[in-house]
């Protein structure tokens, strides 16, 4: 039961860490970044700010859901000690990534790098923003994989692929983040034609903004990481029969790859509108995580590194 427990908590804070990420997607396209000014950790001078303005509020909320994932996260690494060496350390790695974390968004609000500003510092900033909250939610899932009372069998697939696979991801993830800064802070204009292949060579070709001309570059990579992934999963399929949660992994990667392909397509035709930039990065997490996951479970593990009695896993809690 305790062993339950913890994974049914594990996978709530993963759930609970990827609802942050989304509604820090929202704080860039509400452009409510300095809704408390340049201050942090206070808001506006106050630890509870008096005004009532909608940015503030959204700001402010940020905050606190965010400063909860602190607060989960040493819940996890201490209750993580019961559980099992390899999970302690995946717990350990998500405080870790919370407290990074933490900085940078200190760092993107003392250095006014939110709200209108188009900078390449805040450009680069987004981007390893990104990649954080990627390595943070990859903990956290890898600690709630790993509470399983036996580790799923090991795919025996190529584990190059996968470990490709994932790289391609986070590269793809974090030029993403500087084309949805940019979605955000130059918003896409209908092509006057109708053509959006016109529009897009304008968008090039033009004296744009770095941040309109560097567009292109993210389909480009999306769709190139999108082949790494599909093949590496086939691969994967092919050699490795089994049913279960790796089994599942591979079947959910697999559809989540292609549902976040016609997503980019979707969001590039609409103009990239605010809602349609959330439900495209929420597909991005589940994608990268499926990754992730996959690849933990190719890769080697020592004998006898799990010792606790069999029982299912899965990739949402199960009932006992």
């Amino acid at each position: 039961m305790p062993h339950a427990n913890f994974r049914r908590f594990a996978w709530f804070f993963v759930a609970y860490l990827v609802a942050v990420i989304l509604f820090g997607a929202w704080v860039r396209i509400s452009g409510s970044g300095n809704g408390c000014g340049s201050h942090w950790p206070t808001c506006n001078g106050s630890v509870i700010p008096q005004e009532a303005a909608t940015k503030t509020v959204i700001e402010y909320t940020h905050r606190l859901t965010s400063g909860l994932c602190g607060v989960f996260a040493i819940v996890l690494l201490l209750w993580s000690r019961r559980i099992s060496r390899r999970v302690m350390y995946a717990s350990a790695a998500t405080l870790f990534f919370v407290l990074v974390e933490g900085l940078i968004g200190a760092v993107l609000v003392k250095k006014e790098l939110v709200a209108g500003d188009a900078s390449v510092a805040r450009a680069i900033a987004v981007s390893l923003h990104l990649a954080n909250t990627m390595l943070l939610t990859a903990s956290a899932a890898t600690a709630a994989w790993w509470a399983g009372a036996r580790l799923p069998a090991a795919l025996t697939g190529s584990k190059f692929w996968l470990a490709a696979s994932v790289a391609a991801l986070l590269l793809t993830n974090m030029s993403g983040a500087v084309t949805a800064l940019g979605d955000t802070l130059f918003p896409i204009q209908p092509a006057l034609d109708g053509n959006l292949v016109s529009k897009v060579r304008d968008d090039i070709s033009g004296s744009q903004h770095f941040l309109v001309r560097l567009r292109i570059l993210h389909p480009i990579v999306a769709v190139l990481a999108s082949g790494v992934v599909l093949a590496a999963f086939a691969g994967v399929a092919r050699g490795d029969r089994r049913h279960g949660p790796a089994g599942l992994l591979l079947d959910v990667g697999q559809i989540a790859i292609i549902i976040q392909l016609l997503l980019g397509g979707l969001n590039v035709v609409l103009a990239a509108p605010g809602w349609m930039q959330v439900v495209h990065l929420l597909a991005a997490q589940v994608v990268w995580i499926a990754a992730w996951l996959a690849t933990m479970t190719a890769w080697p593990r020592r004998a006898g590194a799990v010792t606790e009695a069999p029982a299912p896993v899965s990739l949402v809690a199960s009932a006992d």
